[in-house]
């Protein structure tokens, strides 16, 4: 243990040493070079590769904290030791991350400057005084981390307001971390506070420019899943390789909450992405073109297809888990039909707008696109589809929730009744709105997604405001028998945390692929033999090696933190409480 943090100390001072150092030598280095070659695979497969990796990693330790937290306060208040257990238990994983992101980091440092010298001295030139706060929040998340995970039992009982302060202050440094950072990578694709030759005019300018906060909510939210996902695999691993029975219930417990984390965000992240791709368009409508309907619109596609992996599958675990629940037999009526609405919006989503055809076929068809399937290519039926896709994905964990539970209050038919119109009323504006989109200019369809957005969150938010206190007090028809569920649901939440993790990879090609030829767009031009963007089966390639490698980490980090438990006894000192059933929370 002593030797993990002296080794993570060294990294991250390393590291800081580095990104505060290397804009001199990068300036040295490019009056020699503009670029230099890496061995065998290219400098671009290098960067992209590390790049990926390093971002991977930075997600985890950004986003576990962000609900272990959330957890800690919930045990905090409640008393209840299994909160407090799970959230040392994501920390721990949170903790063991924390060298390699910082190494692969300090790698990441050392390609840019030794081959792409003409890049980083232009980039360090604008950004450099920002690499002084990013170091200084780089020391501080640390050392509060530190204080966070090693002071969980020091600073417990009176004294536990004190250490939940320290997480969350760890997450507002790490927050701040990703707002620096995220400034730096959106400057490369809408520049900012600079004048026609490139010269900085403005730092502010430069770092809020027009997709900087758009990336930062999309980001966070991000985060937020990946890191749900992973902690949920992680959880179906040790649930899997569980000997007893009292494992595999505080496992399936903690495979639900990561699970029920990353469904929660990803039901509000496609709005956090139709504001960046707004923003995009609304910098420069070429990158748009080229975003959704030039060379990368296929990669939609594939994306709708992941998208549709991620809901069916949090679908389906949430029904898997029912089982394990008395009193959710009444609910299975409803399942048929959320699945037709899941198919039918997975349909959707993956119908292009055009698709390749022969001359020959075409002249079939009348045209590229085809007389029916067409029409279900464009964003107006795939914006419906996919607001439709979340109201059903929270109608499951509704009844996921009151699966064992019965109101007791007198009102709860008037208040199911309004839930239902509530729902019907959202499940309309957004339907009507999507055909509505196909009689209206471009730019008019565009607002109407705000409108659906608006109806959906509109939803969720008022449904839940009837359902906690409809349900407060509520009479139960059953303890959950956690540990029971079936095992296939926990290669569900493996193939959800792989699938989100390539999804990452894929739209981090797309955010960086549609700048083409510049490594600032429209300022500095990237002249290097690299300078080309990769079709997309080839970027596919890459971005399966990047996940499968990052996987191979993550189960060594896996490893290592399951090393050294024995029994009751987990890493820390932190006693495993007993998982008991009752609540889903």
């Amino acid at each position: 243990m002593r030797f993990r943090r002296s080794a993570l100390a060294l990294l991250t001072l390393s590291a800081l040493g580095l990104l505060l150092a290397l804009p001199a030598v990068a300036q040295e280095a490019a009056r020699t070079a503009e670029y230099r070659a890496f061995p065998v695979i290219g400098s671009r497969l290098a960067v992209w590769a590390i790049a990926q990796l390093h971002l991977n990693f930075a997600a985890f330790i950004l986003g576990v904290p962000i609900f272990a937290v959330i957890i800690e306060i919930m045990g905090w208040r409640t008393g209840e030791q299994r909160y407090d257990w799970l959230s040392h238990e994501f920390v721990k994983l949170t903790f063991a991350a924390f060298s390699t992101t910082a190494l692969l980091g300090a790698l990441l440092l050392f390609l840019f400057v030794g081959y792409y010298p003409k890049f980083w001295a232009y980039f360090s030139g604008i950004f450099y005084p920002t690499f002084w706060v990013y170091a200084l929040l780089f020391f501080l998340e640390t050392f509060t981390v530190y204080l966070w995970y090693y002071g969980w039992d020091w600073l417990s009982g009176s004294k536990k307001w004190i250490h939940v302060s320290l997480g969350v202050l760890s997450n507002l440094f790490g927050t701040a971390i990703l707002f620096v950072s995220n400034a730096w990578v959106t400057f490369m694709t809408s520049p900012g506070g600079i004048d026609e030759a490139g010269n900085l005019t403005s730092l502010w300018g430069a770092i809020n420019n027009y997709t900087w906060m758009p990336l930062n909510i999309h980001r966070l939210i991000a985060n937020v899943v990946f890191g749900g996902t992973i902690a949920a695999a992680y959880a179906a691993v040790r649930f899997l390789q569980a000997k007893t029975d009292e494992e595999r219930a505080r496992y399936d417990w903690m495979g639900y909450v990561g699970n029920f984390v990353a469904i929660s965000a990803l039901m509000v992240l496609p709005f956090a992405g139709y504001w960046l791709g707004r923003e995009i368009y609304a910098f420069n409508q070429t990158m748009g073109i080229t975003m959704m309907g030039g060379f990368m619109s296929w990669l939609w596609v594939v994306q709708a297809i992941l998208i549709g992996v991620l809901f069916i599958g949090s679908n389906y675990y949430l029904w898997l888990g029912m089982e394990r629940i008395p009193g959710s037999e009444r609910y299975r009526r409803y399942i048929p039909y959320m699945i037709m609405i899941l198919a039918a919006g997975f349909i959707v989503w993956a119908t292009p707008r055009s698709i390749p055809v022969t001359p020959s076929e075409m002249r079939v068809m009348g045209g590229a696109h085809h007389p029916v399937l067409g029409v279900l290519g464009v964003m107006s039926a795939k914006n419906t589809a996919v607001n439709l896709m979340i109201l059903t994905t929270f109608l499951s964990y509704l009844l996921y929730r009151r699966a064992n539970k019965e109101s007791v209050k007198p009102w709860v038919g008037t208040g199911m009744a309004v839930q239902w119109l509530i729902f019907a009323a959202a499940a309309a504006i957004v339907t009507f709105y999507g055909v509505y989109g196909y009689f209206v200019e471009s730019i008019v369809r565009i607002g109407f997604s705000v409108y659906q957005v608006l109806a959906v969150l509109g939803a969720l938010v008022l449904v839940m405001a009837i359902d906690i206190p409809m349900f407060r007090g509520a009479r139960s028809t059953g303890e959950i028998r956690w540990g029971t569920i079936a095992p296939r649901s926990q290669y569900v939440l493996i193939l959800l945390a792989v699938t989100f993790t390539w999804l990452m990879g894929l739209m981090g090609f797309a955010r960086s692929g549609i700048r083409q030829h510049w490594h600032v767009y429209g300022v500095l031009r990237d002249t290097s033999p690299d300078a080309v963007t990769p079709a997309l089966g080839y970027a596919a390639n890459m971005i399966t090696v990047v996940t499968a490698v990052f996987f191979a980490l993550v189960l060594f980090i896996f490893w290592l933190g399951g090393l050294g438990e024995k029994g009751k006894a987990e890493a820390g000192g932190h006693a495993a409480p007993a998982i008991a059933g009752g609540s889903h929370r």
